[in-house]
């Protein structure tokens, strides 16, 4: 039969098998009848997915009734011709019989759908497919899954690409719903809710056919959601618990260490039988509420007026959540005595960092100058990538087994609660420098990380897009109750304003002076408020709302960055505001993500040498202050200058590309090296001696804030050339060579002797970054007169602190060697 071809893939899997098997390969193009003659037409009713379906093989259909085109109704008629009538049913039927297979369903519509690899056994790339859909954790059926399915799974879960998938439940079954079935995706998608499947919960299969996939083990650079190992929490069982205070006067003082165990329960709250309750029960509970360690407690004065729910409740000690624990729960309606018991009450002990005295707080301090494990990168408390000290220096963890028991000694042992989640690959950033520990598996018992079965590993194990992170349970503070934005245009924006003590002994609310504001303050407003990152910390808000504005409360407010509060940050005793008013106001922006530059400090090391340049090459470098301040009396173009020469490559390890602050409108051409600058001090080179006196200086304008080099698989995006977008890409690098200008310290002055060579980027603060600490580099400097030798090159926070006292109170080379 002539007609117009019909190839499979135009229906995408939908119908073409079935067209074929019914042999027709052709859609025939006999015109039909005038709709004005019924008798040559009868009436075909297809269903939506038809609907759907249809709509790739329309166009090729030019005499169907316009009737049949109609994507808006659920039900499409069309008048086919009865002499036709043979064909078009043959085309109905593929379509229709089949649809089921190929539904496409529009996206949750009360949240982001979210995924998770689960099961047993399994890596952080590898695992069951689990998929959050409408509050409801589910799996995903076997039946036509595909290579390409994984690859857009994976890309979701943030790896670059899947290298193979699994069957028949391969890591266990799971539990819950069968979110989809007969998914069929072409591997471009950018979700899994784009490809074809049966639609939302509709499914024919069991656990037994769950999907498992595995990805490369390579993370998408800069990808923003975690990858997460979570405890699988039964939200139908458990789905909140709290602490409710023995007495009003307990529940004014936070944290509350100590109460009843209550969980929810319909629209209120219900208790727990104490009978068969231990301290390992304690210690779980005393773990989701943020606390180390559980202690013998008092018994509440009375029974409670809350319902028994749950009875017979018995943990290890090692769950990170009570829903893990094995426990006995009442019918639903119902309610049963606890005989011979009351409610279960649990007592425990806060970690250093929320104690109430100032001596208790200073002895935390004290002890995490000795502790052999800290976090790094994170934006809150009790949150960052984890770092372990070994000898003298810090070094990072493989996310390898990375598990929630190994997660929660981590945080435990830094006087946190059991841990929230457990992070891969490198959800906190990268750290630089050794990895020490692989294939960490503890048991939950152990008092420190090291005390932990682990493997040392080689360079070809793991590499740091591998880092492990932690979220640890922090006892709940309400600090976000006493400080608050106002005026921006979103609820991560806005004027600071704090609950601040008035004269007549009553609290009201008040505006901060943005005199010396910084992102550093910015950072701690933001984990104050219980969000992330700092975006921006702005001295002026004239362009904010100001109808509602209050009067200036606080002045001179100095953070490090680090604090949990501006309570905790220096401050003036009495307002003191240059600029009176609230346009100059401080204020902040605060975003999820941050980007961290780190200095590769080996490089600096092998690259520092000497070089007397004429000054008649140096008339750029003068005009943009490259040379000491003795340059100015040289008689020029006569003589030379001597330059400590070295070369910088400067990564981002963060979690956001980083960009100068100002835009490309607002950078400054400077015509003698023709170039712009986006940042007038990206840079600054110290010399000093050791007693930590400057004797020489320099400093490294951000004239090209480019990608030079990246990771395999990491794509460039700035470029300064035509001026071009400037920036450091997430795992790329930025490399200022030893030979081009400014890249020095003019060392013409310095006399023979040891001194240290100090790199600091970003040194302003000018652009945010999720951790400042890391952002210097200082080298033990031995110089002859003649040559110089670089040697301990590290960059901030990589040595113990007993290290780098004596870093600090080095007393000189004698000679050249170095050992």
């Amino acid at each position: 039969m002539k007609g117009l071809p019909a190839p499979v893939d135009q229906v995408k899997g939908c119908g073409g098998p079935t067209l074929v098997a019914l042999g027709y390969t052709t859609i025939p193009e006999q015109p039909l009848p005038p709709s004005s003659s019924p008798r040559y037409w009868k009436r075909v009713t297809v269903g939506w997915n038809s609907c759907l379906t249809l709509q790739n093989v329309l166009p090729q259909l030019p005499h169907l009734s316009e009737d049949f085109r109609d994507t808006e109704c659920t039900v499409v008629s069309a008048m086919v011709a009865s002499r036709l009538w043979e064909p078009v049913v043959a085309l109905l039927l593929g379509c229709w019989l089949p649809s089921f297979l190929c539904q496409t369903t529009p996206p949750a519509q009360d949240g982001k759908i979210k995924f998770r690899l689960a099961g047993y056994p399994r890596k952080h790339n590898e695992g069951r497919v689990e998929v959050l859909y409408q509050g409801e954790w589910g799996t995903i059926c076997d039946d036509d899954f595909t290579l390409a399915n994984a690859m857009v799974l994976c890309r979701q879960l943030g790896f670059v690409s899947a290298t193979a998938w699994s069957h028949s439940a391969k890591y266990g079954a799971g539990t819950g719903k069968i979110l989809l079935d007969n998914v069929i995706c072409s591997g471009t998608e950018t979700s899994i809710e784009k490809c074809h499947h049966r639609g939302w919960g509709n499914s024919d299969c069991t656990h037994d056919e769950d999907t498992g996939i595995v990805c490369k083990d390579e993370r998408l650079p800069g990808f923003v959601d975690s990858n997460i190992i979570e405890m699988q929490v039964d939200e139908h069982r458990l789905k909140e618990v709290r602490l409710r205070a023995l007495s009003a006067g307990a529940a004014a003082k936070l944290p509350i260490s100590e109460g009843l165990v209550e969980v929810k329960y319909k629209e209120g709250w219900a208790q727990i039988c104490s009978v068969g309750w231990t301290a390992k029960n304690s210690r779980v509970v005393c773990g989701m509420m943020g606390f180390p360690s559980e202690k013998a407690g008092a018994r509440p004065s009375h029974s409670g007026s809350a319902p028994y729910r749950i009875h017979s409740v018995s943990c290890t000690g090692h769950e990170v959540h009570l829903s893990a624990c094995n426990m006995q729960f009442v019918k639903p309606n119902s309610s049963y005595p606890c005989a011979g018991g009351g409610p279960a009450v649990v007592s425990c002990v806060p970690g250093p960092q929320f104690t109430q005295t100032r001596i208790q707080k200073r002895k935390h301090r004290l002890g995490l100058l000795a502790a052999k494990v800290r976090l790094r990168g994170g934006a809150r408390a009790g949150e960052g990538r984890v770092e372990v000290l070994q000898g003298t220096q810090w070094g990072t963890v493989c996310d390898d087994r990375w598990s929630l028991l190994s997660a929660s000694v981590v945080c435990r042992e830094l006087g946190f609660g059991s841990a929230k989640e457990a992070l891969t690959g490198a959800r906190m950033g990268q750290g630089m420098g050794p990895i020490y520990m692989n294939e960490v598996q503890c048991s939950g018992d152990e008092r420190t990380l090291w005390d932990c079965p682990h493997k040392s590993i080689s360079s070809e194990d793991c590499n740091h897009v591998e880092d492990a992170s932690v979220k640890c349970n922090v006892p709940y503070m309400a600090f976000e109750k006493t400080i608050r934005l106002s005026g921006g245009r979103t609820g991560v924006e806005g004027r600071v304003e704090v609950l601040a003590a008035t004269g007549n002994a009553t609290k009201a609310w008040g505006l901060i002076c943005g005199d010396g504001w910084t992102v550093r303050e910015a950072m701690v407003v933001c984990r104050q408020l219980g969000l992330t990152y700092a975006s921006s910390g702005l001295r002026e808000t004239w362009y904010w709302d100001s109808s509602n504005v209050t009067e200036m409360v606080l002045s001179g407010v100095k953070c490090t960055g680090d604090e949990m509060t501006l309570a905790d940050c220096r401050h003036d005793r009495s307002v003191s505001c240059r600029r009176a008013g609230a346009q100059f106001s401080a204020g902040v922006i605060c975003t999820d993500t941050a980007s961290d530059l780190i200095l590769n400090a080996p490089l600096v090391e092998q690259s520092a040498y000497i070089e007397d340049r004429p000054l008649h090459l140096l008339y750029c470098a003068a005009e943009e202050n490259c040379l000491s301040k003795s340059a100015a009396r040289a008689k020029w173009p006569y003589g030379h200058r001597r330059l400590l020469r070295f070369s910088s490559q400067i990564h981002n390890i963060g979690r956001a590309d980083f960009r100068p602050k100002l835009g490309r409108h607002s950078w400054v051409w400077h015509e003698c090296h023709r170039h712009y600058h986006s940042m007038e001090v990206f840079t600054n080179y110290d010399l000093l001696d050791l007693n930590g006196t400057k004797v020489a200086d320099g400093h490294k304008a951000s004239f090209c804030l480019e990608d030079t080099e990246c990771q395999e698989g990491v794509s460039k995006r700035y470029e300064c050339a035509n001026f071009g977008e400037q920036g450091i890409t997430v795992g790329c690098w930025d490399v200022y060579r030893h030979d081009i200008d400014c890249q020095w310290i003019d060392i013409t002055d310095v006399k023979p002797g040891n001194y240290i060579l100090q790199v600091i980027i970003n040194p302003n603060f000018d652009v945010a970054e999720s951790d400042f600490t890391n952002n210097g580099v200082r080298c033990n400097c031995k110089y002859d007169g003649n040559r110089v030798w670089l040697h301990k090159c590290h960059f901030g926070g990589s040595f113990s602190d007993e290290e780098e006292k004596k870093f600090e109170h080095y007393p000189g080379q004698h000679n050249n060697q170095i050992s």
